[in-house]
């Protein structure tokens, strides 16, 4: 039964992280993975949250299964930063793939841990 809420998650994830990734990348006329990179900080700020309301008791394993897993493991990309982080560099635009690189680290870890921070404090 596990399987089929990580299913579950993952099929609401994935058509959320395409259409995310256009829109927001339609709205910039740029080489920067904005998409991606909004993608990857939702599902950071989320995914923190969750992990916030597990340690408190407050979300049980089917939760965490449908969210943690399924949504968010369908939602975060790290094989598209990586493939835009390297498509960015070949093409000559190394500070850009560099600034990628700092701005996923600094705001997916500052995201889970806003999350995180949010939960516990909502949760007790």
């Amino acid at each position: 039964m596990s399987w089929l809420l990580v299913l579950l998650g993952g099929a609401l994830g994935a058509p959320l992280r395409y259409l995310t990734d256009r829109a927001v990348q339609a709205r910039h006329a740029t080489a920067f993975p904005w998409g991606t990179l909004v993608v990857n900080m939702a599902g950071s700020l989320m995914l923190g949250a969750l992990t916030g309301a597990v340690l408190s008791g407050a979300v049980g394993t089917g939760p965490q299964l449908l969210l943690g897993a399924g949504l968010c493991g369908a939602l975060t990309t790290y094989s598209t930063f990586s493939y835009e982080t390297l498509r960015l560099a070949e093409s000559g635009s190394r500070t850009l793939a560099a600034a990628n690189v700092a701005a996923s680290v600094a705001a997916g870890l500052g995201a889970a841990t806003v999350g995180f921070a949010l939960a516990r404090a909502f949760t007790g």
